[in-house]
């Protein structure tokens, strides 16, 4: 066998085992579930799937919760901090989440739910500090809203999270659908950055939206409402661009069940890194859907999780 074909021989093992591992932590019963659910944005019917299997419930042991501390005018600019109630030598890197919710709902946790509590427990039991934040949402607020939000959490992280333990120096920021086009939306456009050269030292944005475009808005009803219905504006208003510039490291990750649309936003993405020699960690989780990914952050299955802490501990 030639060197050529024993390295693409090794390669599609290596592919194979990487799909097999990402399988393993979710069970046969669920993935049929999943797959039942199909290529869709389904809370209700996901939720109840990982719902029983989060890792923890209220009380938290040994983590403070502060919940809906202001960090703009808005009622919507509310933040929850999770810190750990033990003391640490050092501070901690603090890891801000971003909710999805289509541009037009959407919130930090909802009344009886696990969900988004665990990514702040996730962030605690890993060695940080977790910064949950609300925005505002269309049709009041439309593009950059979100964006300018982030922004100002960004600088309230920046500003309090030493008294409370974080360092301002290792701030991960994440977003989820939505969220994660708000996300890429800030760190792409220096004219949203409250704190010199973002304030980052990562972001993570996992099934986002990057380069809009007439298809996409055609397509997808929210994504025109909150960034409008002029083509012409699109370039402007696309973060991709601006990705391609940056230089906070990057995260992307998606599902492999998301809507035909996030998929073509992730890979589109990742080549377009790539072809400027700046690949990012990009993820690919098989089985897993638009909102499967998400919740099963701080549950038994660890596949998304476990990427998202791999890149947090390499930057």
């Amino acid at each position: 066998m030639t060197n050529r074909s024993t390295w693409l021989g090794l390669a599609a093992i290596t592919t194979a085992l990487l799909a097999t591992l990402a399988q393993a932590q979710m069970t046969p019963e669920i993935a049929e579930k999943i797959k039942a659910i199909g290529r869709v944005v389904n809370p209700p019917a996901t939720a109840p799937l990982y719902a029983p299997r989060v890792i923890e419930s209220e009380p938290y042991a040994g983590v403070t919760v502060q919940r809906d501390i202001k960090y703009g005018d808005d009622p919507r600019h509310l933040l929850d901090v999770f810190t750990p109630q033990a003391a640490s030598s050092a501070p901690r890197p603090v890891f801000v989440f971003v909710h999805g919710g289509g541009f037009v709902r959407g919130d930090r946790r909802g009344p009886g739910s696990p969900f988004y509590d665990t990514l702040m427990l996730w962030a605690v039991r890993n060695g940080m500090i977790g910064v949950n934040m609300t925005y505002r949402l269309a049709p009041k607020d439309l593009w950059p809203a979100g964006a300018q939000d982030v922004g100002l959490a960004i600088r309230w992280v920046n500003e309090q999270m030493a008294a409370r333990g974080g360092d301002p120096k290792k701030v991960f920021l994440m977003g989820h659908s939505a969220g994660a086009a708000h996300v890429a939306s800030y760190v792409a456009d220096e004219r949203f950055h409250q704190v010199k050269g973002s304030g980052l030292a990562g972001a993570l944005m996992l099934s986002g939206l990057f380069a809009i475009s007439p298809e996409l808005t055609a397509q997808e009803d929210p994504v025109r409402l909150y960034f409008g219905a002029d083509a012409a504006t699109y370039g402007e208003r696309s973060a991709q661009g601006g990705l391609l510039r940056t230089k906070v490291p990057l995260w992307v990750g998606y599902a492999e069940l998301n809507p035909p649309s996030f998929v073509a936003q992730s890979e589109g993405l990742k080549e377009a890194l790539c072809k400027v020699g700046r690949c990012p960690a990009v993820h690919r989780f098989v089985g897993h859907s638009h909102m499967s990914e998400i919740y099963s952050i701080h549950t038994d299955d660890k596949v998304v999780s476990d990427a998202m802490l791999a890149f947090v501990k390499a930057n």
